[in-house]
């Protein structure tokens, strides 16, 4: 799953999602560019709510990368 920040998004925001994967115990790696933040999240991503996480304050988009055959 890659979880997408907006580029409006505070440090507290970031924060609060990060907040949000480490109380359902999922890992992430955070990759940094020029105008986004990407999160990887490393885990069962089934147990997590798209819509639940895209709403919360910074998010942009959340994308479930599919599973292989």
């Amino acid at each position: 799953m890659l979880v997408v920040m907006s580029r409006r998004a505070t440090d507290e925001d970031l924060q609060q999602v990060k907040q949000y994967l480490i109380e359902r115990d999922f890992d992430f790696h955070q990759s940094t560019g020029a105008n986004r933040i990407i999160l990887g999240v490393i885990g069962d991503t089934h147990a997590i709510d798209k819509d639940e996480l895209r709403v919360l304050p910074g998010v942009l988009e959340v994308f479930k990368i599919p599973e292989e055959k």
